[in-house]
């Protein structure tokens, strides 16, 4: 069973910059990030740039932009990895002269042929049974000789229990665990040796990550020990899925943060979504704000079970929150959708009424972006298969000519005012008020579904409505309806 905690916690994100921050890290960060809010306490930024061959300075930033976007604001750092290799090092020394780890000069030619070996023979190498460490006189003339070597961290001996977060307790067998380089032999220090010390560098108390570090557990553990340090409490978040329950990668969807960006989901939708992947709030919960979350955040309620990503989920939530959140912050949000359309300098006060009207009906910010076309352009292209009913009613441009001057003369343009127009010329005409209101959504917004029509010729505005009208009339002339084939005899 999970540990119950206390705060104040200090816990830590370590991104590797050498690519985009996935869902997978983006999921971590927020379950940090919840911890660390629910308990008190904070969160480190610590990128861990140490392959130099891989990692890209430009990542840290993305990194750095994609949390903020996220909501997510470490209180320490970002701290690079690399600016501590000295101290690394140093803990290697450490570890050699206490006797806690021994020089390597075994070539990884000898090394890859005692494992093949063992394979052959059906059994598991262990390194430290194949090489047992040199004696001391034997390290000293080898050193002094200028050999090449590497160092290796003697693990204890016996089997090795600890308690997870997430999965309770967790036992390596001896017959597992073998020693391990801490020290590679052009003296740069391994993620092992170095994620421990800037641990306990950073005072970490708690370690939150993905599954695929728990295997690692049992070095680290051994580490902290050895180094005299306390060991943190551990917690491993299950694996995020794909689609047939696949491990989620490129290849089966994965995405980065900014990716879910540019497709139009909001941040909080997002965060929102990440947190349910292996936590629960206890209850039939789904949409819940920050503050709900950080309130109801407990480590009892993270699940070990693997995650599916399910991406319909997501644009449902994202719908959630379009309609929920303020419509300030949705604009905001909307900005660069906008801009894509041709909208960046769109009023204000129109665009509000504009999103405010349709943000109901959109799953994500491009959707909501292209319902506030109608609303600027001069002209809407008309789908001829959508107005096929309209050609056929030959009195329809008339009728639309007195509505466009019922609106013209209107003395109050807004909800009550459009609907008496529509009304009392429907009632003149001896028609349905269906038969003008049909074609005056086709003609203001080229769709033949949307919100209630006077809502809409409301928030589109007198001038724009009254243009999108004419055109569409020119347009039902340019169609005449088709005329019926002569019947044969």
């Amino acid at each position: 069973m999970a540990t119950t905690l206390t705060g104040p916690v200090r816990v830590r994100f370590p991104p590797s910059p050498t690519g985009f921050l996935h869902v997978g890290g983006a999921r971590t960060a927020i379950t940090n990030d919840l911890l660390r809010h629910s308990l008190g306490g904070s969160l480190i930024l610590r990128i861990e740039d140490t392959d130099r061959q891989r990692s890209d300075p430009a990542m840290t930033a993305q990194i750095q932009s994609a949390l903020a976007w996220l909501g997510i604001e470490p209180d320490e750092g970002p701290f690079l990895q690399s600016a501590r290799v000295d101290e690394h090092r140093a803990a290697a020394q450490k570890l050699l002269d206490e006797g806690k780890a021994y020089h390597c000069f075994r070539t990884a030619e000898e090394i890859d042929e005692k494992r093949q070996d063992a394979h052959k023979r059906g059994v598991t190498s262990f390194y430290r049974a194949a090489f047992p460490p040199p004696p001391a006189d034997e390290v000293e003339r080898r050193v002094a000789a200028g050999e090449s070597y590497a160092v290796r961290f003697r693990m204890p001996m016996g089997d090795m229990t600890f308690s997870d977060l997430v999965r309770g307790e967790v036992t390596f067998v001896e017959d597992v665990l073998d020693d391990f380089i801490i020290l590679r032999s052009d003296g740069s220090p391994t993620y092992h040796l170095s994620v421990v010390c800037d641990d306990i560098y950073g005072g970490v108390t708690h370690v939150i990550r993905g599954e695929d570090h728990i295997s690692n557990v049992p070095k680290h553990i051994g580490l902290f020990q050895a180094l005299g340090a306390e060991v943190p409490t551990f917690g491993h978040l299950p694996m995020i899925m794909g689609p047939g329950r696949k491990r989620l990668s490129k290849r089966t969807g994965a995405a980065s943060v900014e990716e879910f960006r540019d497709q139009g989901i909001l941040p909080q939708a997002l965060y929102n979504y990440l947190a349910l992947l292996g936590w629960s709030p206890g209850d039939d919960r789904e949409v819940m704000s920050r503050q709900e979350m950080i309130d109801a955040f407990t480590v009892e309620r993270l699940v070990p079970s693997a995650a599916a990503f399910d991406y319909d989920k997501l644009r449902w939530m994202n719908a959630q929150y379009l309609s929920g959140e303020p419509l300030a912050e949705v604009l905001d949000h909307l900005a660069p959708f906008l801009a894509e359309v041709g909208l960046a300098d769109a009023d204000r006060d129109r665009l509000g009424a504009a999103v405010d009207l349709h943000r109901t009906r959109a799953y994500n910010l491009k959707e909501l972006a292209a319902y506030a076309v109608p609303y600027f352009i001069d002209t809407l292209e008309y789908d001829p298969d959508l107005c096929k009913k309209f050609f056929k009613q030959p009195d329809l441009p008339a009728q639309v000519d007195q509505l466009i001057e019922g609106f013209r003369t209107v003395e109050t343009f807004d909800i009550e005012g459009v609907e008496a127009v529509i009304r009392n010329l429907a009632t003149d005409l001896d028609v349905k008020a269906g038969v003008l209101i049909h074609p005056t959504r086709m003609a203001l917004s080229a769709s033949k579904a949307g919100p209630s029509l006077f809502d809409l010729v409301a928030a589109m505005g007198r001038e724009a409505s009254v243009r999108h009208l004419g055109n569409f009339v020119r347009y039902l002339r340019d169609n005449p309806p088709p005329q019926e084939e002569a019947a044969t005899t």
